[in-house]
């Protein structure tokens, strides 16, 4: 991380810059710490107040929603609590009592069939464990809790559910996809504190007790559901190998109980591994001891065996031959291929073709293209791009050909379908020949099988067959065939209720799901495991139910199958029987490290101060886990890299991490295997993290990955994250021509309109390369009198020799050494620039006449290189003592303006009262020398020596700030004695103006820098404009609050955020044209869309990065630190020691810098912007700002007229013109003197979406609305901006709103006749229409001329101010792009009624969270929250309360649901009203609004008793620092 340094969001800036002799910056620092403590005091507040109230919101919320009646809009866990199909027989059968007293005594593997209650006798020893834990905590024992321990997501919400129904203790459930990777050891110790029960994916587990946020002794009973997993390193088995067998003693391990129908899922010996089973899980296998009792409790389905004919051979179809002429060379597709053709044997030759249609549908064909680009640029060597293209090219002609395809349908023959496919429906049809409750599943073995079948029967089937697919989660690799886990689930309800009754499903519905009892099932593909068998034949548990394998004749593998699985059975439930009921479980743990030495898996590592403990396999988590968690730029890549290479007959892994881990790489140990070379890889990797403390005690990053705010507005910044930024300290143009000894120098004169305090020359700025000219800016004396920094950049150069250039290095070295005590060695090749004397004899208007050198003073630089100093000698006349610069040769801060010898007074005479104090003041001579005391008892002097009268130079830099009053009221008068002081060579009026020169170079280069900015994004800007589009001033200057600035840098000039207000708003305007002019077939949605993600603060933020924006950003004001040149060896003075260049770095919001992107834009625009006159050139420097900084093809302009030539007319436009689209034409031309050449254009302005296209074949109005909104923003927003130069965004934020709002633009329409021609098809809306026009128009009548009468009626219909957007939509395309027309019509009907401003102070409390008006609806339509809100006026005005906020945060959704916001109103650290909503400004509306009610119509005194308000007027620096937000953020 170079020059992008990732840091906390601390505002303020790189101690490297707490100079100790500037007192610019911070006025008083504590104040603003106390805020700052207080802030994050409330902020834990508030989400201490939201912990407490989670879970009664949660249940809250739950109740609502269970009112739904459509499934659709439940979360999963509400849709399965509301299924009704958990609740378990609560008398519990002979076998499964049996199996849980077992259970009770001893740790056991429960083998039963799928369907016969193993859950229940699981939900029995639960109530047990709780009772006996109960017991144990009264005793004083350590709390335990329970887990239920399953192997899939949708697992975890279907246990949880049947345990809340029958559990009177609390249970919790998790998952991965919930988030619980982020959460700490607090968190979870919270959860376990509150649960007896949690019921959560293996992994959940394994990540708790590797990091510690448990340990295994704190556990008492683990469930380990579908327990045949438990091998290898399944986590079922991580959980025993890694952790349980940890714990020695063993009344400290927790007991064990595994379900399953199977212990063996493999082609395996069944005794070896039921053993092995036994061993690992260190259980006993149990069954039922009557097998008899079982079969009276669960159905068996009766066994049938469908032999279907021989499939052909697999062919290729038409479609397969064509596809493979014209692409068959096509990497991506080779996959495809043999899939079709395998499809074209198995399923027939429709579904062979089909398949094709899933493999290349428009989206899929877009990941295709994805996948060709990754690997076309991850390979390595250069090659052309064309060769990219043509793929590309090719990939998008196949798809085509595909989906132009006629399929047809499905047939049931033969030359269609296979005969494995007839013969399916032929048992299809015979169950579903009449309409029943039957259900049926279909084994497949692949996805697309399923979902080709279903496509199939869904044509095939008949009318009683509804067909569905049921499939895995997981995201297919061939064909773009995925499920989510809410589809799962809602697919099982649908066939709980009977609305689907036949399902193609994968292995999926063989284990764990509550899935209804069926008549039906069939193996359409052959299991593969004996247990795939068992599981599959236990969902045939209706009486009389049929379980059919699918065999094909004269397949003897078909055969062999049947045979293996059935004997298989045989041998497993022999081998269950055979076991003694009293078997000991003795030697368990000899032979599992007997079986385990085998799959030993590399070193562990354990923290000894949490227990936490890293292996082999657990490293690859936790550093996935790590690398998440680091900050990522937009470049990066947020995963590790592993590189496995042969070594010797070996393995060897080397992990590279993303280039802003602190850790770049690791190499792990040789291994035979490539899994586990990986994972040494990983260790050493966690391991190396770990030693540089990267990885906390518990093995978690020490970076915190933040769940986003708002995840339905994920193109948002946060406003209050930073991030540490290096800035540009010094122009390029400097570093550029260092280096080389200039032949010629180039004169830019600096002067002053008003002088300064005292006489002065002006100074030229000689430089290798001509300046340009700069604008003026003030300067402010310790008088407090403004003058002005003027520049004059002369058009020609002169010649200079090396001679001379020496003694102007000299003099400039001495201007840097005099006043300000910084010598450097003396090298004119590495000058920046060079000052010189201008003759006092040159009057500013002949400069243009006079030959350039001969403007230099030459004989006052001759005379400063050829005199270091003047020395004072007894001979000196005392005349030559008069008006000359002064310097204290000990104090660096002590400098001088003689006025001459004072007559009559000595050294030796008492210091004048009325004199400026020194260190020591015993007399004169005693306070000229500022030497310490050791070195003043050797010091000698002339006590003859004469007096001088001095003004001390006050020790103020800063002079692009008006002076404080502690800068000024310093005494300054001075007597002397000039023996022990240095007199300067530099004339007085010259040292005067030096002394002004480090506040006017420090502007030049700001200048300088900011015209760098714009040649960044190709643009010119005015130089004033460019500086104003980088200036940050404070902490909080985005803000645009009315309080003082957090941070203020004093002397910065204008700060960026008018200029942000206005780029704003020409980049919202620009996009939306190019949007329209380039995507003519797109709704308004696609565009809102598009435009988002090119105008969001996201997406300016990610291209300033990569431009480096940042280093432009001004953010700090003048430092007497760094004004001085770079480049140059510094002999003497503070940083004479430092070596190489200072690098500055400050701290930057990722906000912030989006705002700037959009000044820069905003400078571009008013640069030569003319509001009384329009042209199309002077918007293309803008148009090209915006351009360059949305990055993104759908705005490629690069100047105005680009907007025009890319648009292509629509058809609808340039149709032949009806007589009824005329007659509309010549009516509105009547209304507004327009006249359109396009007549269909100015019709689909008129058009209601509810409108039939066909009847007149033009388009609804929603995209020109879409463009003329945008259009309307600018004209409105410019109008202000130019009328009110000093008002600050917020202000013209709030007022913009009445000029834009529905509610005006409905009052324009009817004002101007619009809404007689809009062509709709509702009644409705005709109602709303015409009453909403008459009251409009009675509100007018009554309004005696006010032109506010509009703000009085309720919200007109949503489609009047529509018609309004989209007509100055209509005209502005259809005058060929002319910005002209649409200003014509805002000061023909807009400006009008906004002559008085004033009037509509009030009209943004229009927002609910500010008085709201009785008509209210959420959300408000195109309203923009406030910040000045009517809550803030009530508190701050009328009760004196300045200790609130209002603050809010997203209740995640885990399980599928529409996320929630929480806001609470907090005032004096209290939580005193809550609201609720999906978004979070809705909720601070409801929040605020709950607020309201609270305190309407509470005297002060009232206020203050009910909620201890103290708060006290604010004085002095404590206005600096009032608070951040009052309003709050997402904290």
């Amino acid at each position: 991380m170079d020059d992008l340094e990732r840091a906390k969001p601390e505002s303020g800036f790189d101690p490297v810059l707490d100079d100790s002799d500037s007192g610019d910056e911070v006025s008083n620092p504590d104040v603003v710490r106390t805020i700052s403590d207080r802030r994050r005091a409330q902020n834990a507040k508030f989400r201490s107040w939201l912990d407490r109230r989670m879970e009664t919101v949660i249940r809250e919320d739950v109740k609502q929603e269970m009112k739904a009646a459509d499934d659709e809009e439940l979360s999963i866990r509400n849709l399965m609590a509301k299924q009704e199909s958990h609740v378990i027989i609560s008398d519990p059968r002979e076998y499964q009592i049996e199996l849980f007293e077992r259970a009770k005594a001893q740790n056991i593997i429960a083998v039963l069939d799928t369907g016969s209650g193993k859950t229940l006798i699981a939900v029995l020893l639960l109530k047990y464990t709780i009772d006996q834990e109960l017991e144990n905590r009264g005793m004083g024992k350590q709390r335990r809790i329970s887990f239920f321990l399953v192997d899939s997501v949708t697992l975890v919400f279907q246990q949880f559910a049947v345990l809340e129904c029958n559990l009177d203790h609390k249970v919790e459930r998790f998952c991965g996809a919930m988030g619980v990777d982020l959460w700490t050891k607090d968190v979870w110790a919270k959860q376990f504190a509150e649960n007896e029960v949690i019921v959560c994916t293996a992994e959940v587990l394994v990540q708790c007790l590797m990091h510690s946020f448990i340990s295994i002794e704190q556990v008492n009973l683990l469930i380990f559901d579908e327990a045949h997993h438990a091998k290898k390193s399944h986590p079922y088995a991580r959980i025993i190998k890694d952790f349980y067998l940890a714990v020695t003693d063993l009344s400290k391990r927790p007991r064990i109980f595994g379900m399953t129908a199977s212990p063996v899922d493999a082609k395996v010996n069944v005794v070896q591994a039921a053993r092995e089973l036994e061993t690992l899980l260190h259980c006993q296998i149990c069954t039922t001891s009557d097998i008899s009792m079982l079969s009276k409790s669960v159905s068996r389905p009766a066994e049938e065996v469908a032999v279907y004919p021989p499939l052909k051979a697999p062919f290729e179809t038409p479609l397969h031959q064509e596809l493979k002429a014209r692409f068959g060379d096509v990497g991506v597709f080779q996959g495809h291929f043999v899939h079709s053709k395998e499809m074209s044997s198995e399923l027939g030759r429709w579904c062979s073709d089909y398949y094709w249609l899933f493999a290349l549908q428009e989206e899929q064909e877009r990941k295709v293209e994805r996948r060709v680009e990754s690997r076309f640029h991850d390979t390595e060597g250069c090659k052309p791009i064309t060769q990219l293209d043509a793929q590309i090219a090719r990939l998008k002609e196949a798809g085509l050909l595909v989906r132009n395809h006629n399929f047809g349908l499905p047939e049931r023959v033969l030359d269609s379908l296979s005969s494995k496919v007839l013969k399916l429906y032929d048992w299809l049809s015979l169950h579903f020949e009449r309409p029943s409750d039957a259900r049926c599943i279909v084994f497949v073995e692949k996805r697309h099988t399923a979902q080709l079948l279903e496509n199939v029967f869904s044509q095939i089937g008949g009318p009683n067959l509804r067909t569905g697919t049921l499939i895995g989660t997981s995201r297919s690799t061939l064909v773009g065939i995925k499920s989510s886990l809410r589809q799962q689930v809602m697919t099982l309800i649908k066939f709980r209720k009977g609305e689907l009754n036949c399902l193609f499903s994968t292995s999926i519905a063989e284990e764990g799901l509550d899935i209804p009892d069926c008549n039906l099932i069939v193996r359409f593909d052959l299991y593969k495991t004996m247990i795939q068998y068992i599981q599959s034949r236990g969902r045939a548990r209706h009486r009389k139910s049929k379980y059919l394998h699918m065999i094909e004749a004269q397949n003897p593998i078909h055969r062999q199958a049947l045979e293996e699985v059935r004997r298989s059975e045989n041998l497993m439930r022999q081998f269950c029987q055979s076991l003694p009921a009293d078997r000991l479980l003795r030697g368990n743990d000899d032979a599992l490290e007997g079986m385990l030495e085998k799959h030993r898996g590399g070193r562990t590592y354990t923290e000894a101060s949490t227990g936490a403990k890293l292996t082999y396999w657990s490293s690859l988590s936790v550093l996935s886990h790590f690398v998440g968690c680091l900050p990522q730029d937009a470049d990066s890549s947020a995963r590790a890299t592993y590189v496995i290479s042969c070594q010797a007959g070996k393995f060897l892994c080397e992990v590279i991490l993303p280039e802003n881990s602190p850790v770049r790489a690791a190499i792990g140990r040789p291994s035979t295997k490539k899994s586990m070379a990986k994972c040494s890889a990983a260790f050493e990797a966690c391991i190396l993290l770990r030693k540089g403390k990267y990885l906390d005690d518990y093995l978690l990053p020490i970076y915190t990955k933040q769940l986003p705010a708002m995840r339905n507005a994920l193109l948002a910044l946060n406003m209050k994250k930073s991030n540490i930024y290096t800035m540009r300290l010094k122009p390029s143009i400097w570093e550029s021509s260092q280096g080389l000894v200039p032949g010629e120098l180039f004169v830019l004169i600096l002067d002053l309109t008003d002088g300064l305090d005292r006489p002065h020359l002006p100074l030229a700025l000689l430089t290798r390369t001509p300046l340009p000219g700069f604008p003026e800016f003030p300067l402010y004396l310790d008088s407090g009198k403004k003058t002005m920094v003027i520049t004059s950049s002369l058009p020609r150069s002169f010649r200079v020799s090396t001679d001379r250039l020496d003694q102007l290095t000299a003099f400039t070295l001495r201007v840097f050494k005099d006043p300000f005590n910084k010598t450097y060695e003396q090298d004119r090749a590495k000058m920046p620039y060079w000052l010189a004397p201008l003759s006092a004899s040159q009057n500013s208007l002949r400069q243009e006449f006079t030959p350039v050198e001969e403007l230099v003073d030459w004989e006052t630089i001759r005379s400063v290189h050829d005199n270091e100093e003047f020395k004072w000698t007894k001979s000196m006349p005392n005349d030559f003592l008069t008006d000359r610069f002064l310097i204290d040769r000990w104090d660096g801060g002590r400098r001088f303006y003689s006025k001459g010898v004072v007559p009559g007074l000595k050294a030796l005479d008492p210091l004048p009262e009325d004199a400026a104090k020194n260190k020591y003041n015993d007399n004169i001579l005693d306070s000229t020398v500022s030497l310490w005391a050791k070195a003043r008892a050797k010091a000698t002097w002339d006590p003859e020596q004469p007096v001088l009268e001095a003004e001390k130079v006050l020790q103020r830099r800063n002079m692009l700030a008006e002076p404080e009053d502690k800068e000024t009221t310093s005494k300054t008068k001075s007597y002397l004695c000039p023996e022990p002081l240095k007199i300067s060579a530099l004339p007085t009026r010259i040292a005067t103006m030096c002394l002004a020169f480090p506040a006017i170079i420090h502007r030049l280069e700001s200048y300088l820098i900011a015209i760098e900015a714009c040649e960044v994004l190709e643009i010119k800007a005015r130089t004033d404009l460019a500086l104003e589009a980088i200036t940050k001033d404070a902490d909080n200057t985005e803000e645009h609050q009315e309080h003082e600035r957090i941070h203020f840098q004093r002397g910065m000039g204008k700060n960026y955020e008018r200029l942000e207000f206005m780029g704003d708003c020409f980049l919202k305007m620009a996009t939306s044209i190019s949007l329209f002019t380039q995507n003519p077939d797109n709704d308004e949605y696609e565009f809102h869309v598009k435009r988002m993600l090119m105008i969001c603060n996201q997406n300016l933020f990610d291209t300033a990065v990569k431009l480096k924006l940042y280093e432009y950003i001004r953010s700090m004001s003048f430092s007497r630190r760094t004004w001085y040149p770079e480049g140059l060896k510094l002999l003497e003075g503070k940083g004479a020691n430092k070596t190489g260049n200072e690098v500055l770095k400050h701290s930057l919001g990722d906000k912030t810098i989006a705002d700037v992107c959009e000044a820069l834009i905003g400078a571009a625009f008013l640069t030569r912007n003319k509001q009384d006159s329009w042209k199309p050139e002077d918007w293309d420097d803008a148009v090209k700002a915006v351009t360059n900084l949305v990055c993104s093809p759908d705005h490629d302009m690069h100047k105005w007229t680009d907007y025009l030539k890319v648009y292509k007319m629509p058809r609808y436009q340039t149709a032949d013109v009806t007589a009824s689209q005329r007659d509309l034409a010549a009516k509105v031309e009547l209304e507004h003197d327009y006249h359109f050449r396009w007549p269909r254009l100015l019709r689909s302005a008129f058009v209601h979406p509810s409108y039939p296209f066909i009847w007149e074949k033009v388009p609804s109005y929603q995209r020109l609305e879409f463009l003329g909104d945008s259009l309307l923003d600018m004209a409105s927003i410019s109008h202000l901006f130019y009328r009110f130069p000093q008002k600050d965004p917020q202000w013209l934020t709030e007022h913009k709103m009445a000029m834009v709002s529905n509610k005006f633009l409905g009052a324009v329409c009817v004002r101007i006749g619009f809404h007689r021609h809009l062509r709709h098809n509702s009644s409705i809306i005709e109602y709303q229409i015409r009453e909403y026009v008459t009251e409009l128009q009675e509100a007018e009548r009554d309004s005696n001329g006010a032109r506010n009468y509009w703000t009085t009626v309720k919200a007109p219909p949503k489609c009047l101010p529509d018609i309004v957007e989209s007509y100055v939509g209509a005209i502005f395309v259809d005058s060929g792009f002319d910005y002209n027309e649409v200003q014509r019509f805002f000061d023909t009907h807009i400006e009008w009624f906004f002559d008085d401003m004033s009037i509509y102070d009030t009209f943004a409390n229009n927002h609910p969270t500010v008085s709201p008006p009785s008509s209210y609806t959420f959300p408000p339509v195109k309203l923009i929250l406030p910040i000045q809100t009517h809550l803030h006026h009530i508190l701050t005005n009328h009760i004196g309360c300045r200790d609130y906020r209002i603050l809010a945060q997203e209740i995640p959704s885990i399980d599928g649901s529409v996320a929630r916001v929480i806001a609470g109103v907090m005032i004096h650290d209290e939580v005193v009203a809550e609201g609720r909503a999906k978004s979070g400004k809705n909720a601070k509306v409801k929040a605020s609004l709950v607020a309201l009610d609270l305190i309407k119509g509470m005297a002060p005194f009232e206020f203050r008793a009910k909620f201890g308000c103290d708060c006290k007027p604010l004085e002095g620096n404590e206005m600096k620092v009032l608070q951040e937000d009052l309003v709050g953020s997402a904290i």
